[in-house]
């Protein structure tokens, strides 16, 4: 089986004027960066900026939504629909990030129905998964992150198309980061949590990438653990340093 691809992703969150989105895409049109045969790269603006973005980002970069609705569009004020982003031709989303389960009271549930529904519309998906500090801290890291994968589990049948986002709560936007050992044993838990509860062929290829403050610092250290297959990058992702979180999959590159 071919090693999996590097992924890095750049959520950019509620952040943003029309103006900022120009300098940031000039910046990662101007950057020199790995092949698309070595890195898959995909940004993620506010909804108001995805077809801004769109129309200016170089080829070999990707979109993606923040987030789209549970089911079918209709009478759902303020929400996107799946249906709309494959109208935008915008590939991919961002679903069961922490921030929508915490502050909108996203359950498990929902989460997997969102996945199931985008998938079966032809987005691709990047699942965020990770549990808090309180749970970390009370031993139950994997109980967690194996319950939230396993509503995933229970609503799709296929996962070529989703990407696993490893986002322990207590390292989003804290500054505090996940050790790379940290970062490894739960993704290296995960990868077997796969191979016992999907498949072998599924544990293998599916791409679990870590958020949770990567920076241009500690990326390639993050880069080189052997089940970290890319980075899903918040602040950091609004600035020039995001070019060299991309450039850490040389790491994995080099060592294959």
């Amino acid at each position: 089986m071919p090693p999996r691809k590097f992924f890095v992703g750049g959520n950019w969150k509620c952040n943003g004027t029309a103006e900022d989105v120009k300098k940031i895409v000039t910046v990662l049109n101007e950057a020199e960066v790995p092949s698309e045969d070595v890195v898959e790269v995909v940004v993620s603006p506010p909804f108001v900026f995805l077809q801004q973005v769109k129309g200016l980002l170089r080829l070999d970069f990707a979109v993606a939504a923040q987030n789209c609705w549970v089911r079918k569009g209709g009478a759902f004020t303020g929400e996107i629909s799946a249906e709309m982003l494959v109208n935008l031709q915008v590939p991919w989303v961002i679903l069961g990030h922490s921030e929508r389960r915490a502050l909108l009271g996203e359950s498990n549930d929902f989460v997997a129905d969102k996945v199931a529904y985008a998938l079966s519309q032809g987005v691709k998906v990047i699942a965020c998964i990770g549990e808090t500090l309180e749970q970390r801290e009370a031993g139950t890291t994997m109980d967690v992150v194996a319950a939230q994968t396993k509503s995933i589990l229970e609503k799709i049948s296929d996962w070529t198309n989703v990407v696993l986002a490893y986002e322990p709560v207590w390292a989003i936007g804290t500054g505090k980061v996940a050790t790379p050992a940290q970062a490894q044993e739960v993704h290296d838990g995960l990868r077997k949590w796969l191979h016992s509860n999907v498949s072998p062929a599924v544990a293998e290829s599916t791409r679990i990438i870590y958020g949770g403050s990567v920076n241009g610092g500690n990326c390639k250290e993050l880069a080189a653990q052997p089940d970290v297959d890319g980075f899903l990058v918040g602040g950091a992702s609004l600035k020039p340093e995001f070019v060299d979180i991309i450039k850490s999959a040389t790491v994995k590159s080099s060592s294959a």
